[in-house]
């Protein structure tokens, strides 16, 4: 039933597409793996009674531009759990380095035009996020990829290496992607101040270029910085970052994971 270690578990589920400016199929993948370094099993905590996972799929589905939505794991336990709520999984390999590729191998057997990676630890996903880094490939035939940034207002995020910044060039196409701060400011701040721009790890490639950026060598920069989007500046390919006013929540600690109760709680959307 399956090919190149690929499985499909469940049923694909189609969703009615919308009229847009190139008509292409798009398929929103969340990989799941479930041995996290920082907090094991995170993709199947209970969130109000059901898998965290299950709340990124859901938000995801809800997607505008997204015809089909799944999850990509290496464990049955991910399976299980999900299958009585009737989402689709497919069971990729356990070797993958990074979630791209297990999207690749996702996209290998999929013949969507268009695969968004939604990262499995992200519960409060906003669907119009997801609908903003597909709008850049369905506008412009030559772009290969397109992400997300958002404006950084907590003065004490900028010199977070946890937290990856990025710069654009006048047409919204990245510059660069660092841990560290930039731009720096090498005088006195001039007026007004920089703005700083967050990333946020949510990615749309054509299939086409995700399956060949995914064998491309890893870079010297991408390992410098241990970005992956790196990886596509060096090799020459440029990069789509679009902006957006909602922040999500990526859950690494049991503390992100009580943050995103409450506003479970708060959305009325613990049950």
């Amino acid at each position: 039933m399956g090919c190149s270690g690929l499985q499909l578990v469940l049923a694909r589920v189609g969703r009615s597409g919308i009229l847009r400016p190139i008509m292409s199929n798009v398929l929103a993948v969340i990989p799941a793996r479930y041995g996290s370094t920082r907090l094991p099993g995170k993709v199947l905590a209970d969130l109000g009674g059901k898998p965290l996972v299950w709340h990124v799929h859901r938000r995801a589905a809800q997607a505008r531009l997204v015809d089909e939505t799944v999850v990509a794991t290496d464990d049955h336990r991910v399976v299980d759990a999900l299958r009585p709520y009737g989402v689709p999984v497919m069971l990729t390999r356990g070797d993958h380095p990074t979630g791209t590729d297990r999207l690749a191998e996702v996209a290998e057997r999929h013949p969507s035009d268009i695969v968004v990676n939604v990262q499995g630890d992200e519960p409060l996903i906003d669907p119009g996020t997801i609908d903003a880094a597909v709008r850049p490939l369905l506008a412009d035939p030559a772009l290969p990829m397109a992400t997300v940034r958002h404006r950084i207002r907590d003065a004490r995020r900028i010199g977070d290496p946890n937290v990856v910044k990025v710069v654009c060039d006048g047409r919204g196409r990245a510059l660069y992607f660092s841990r560290s701060p930039i731009p720096h400011v090498r005088d006195a701040a001039p007026e007004p101040p920089p703005i700083y721009w967050q990333h946020v790890g949510l990615y749309a490639y054509r299939r086409e270029f995700l399956l060949q950026f995914a064998s491309l060598p890893q870079t010297q920069l991408e390992k410098a910085e241990k970005l992956e989007q790196l990886r596509a500046l060096e090799h020459g390919f440029p990069i789509g970052v679009v902006e957006t006013e909602h922040e999500s929540i990526g859950v690494d600690t049991l503390d992100d994971l009580e943050r995103v109760r409450r506003q479970l709680a708060i959305y009325g959307e613990a049950a």
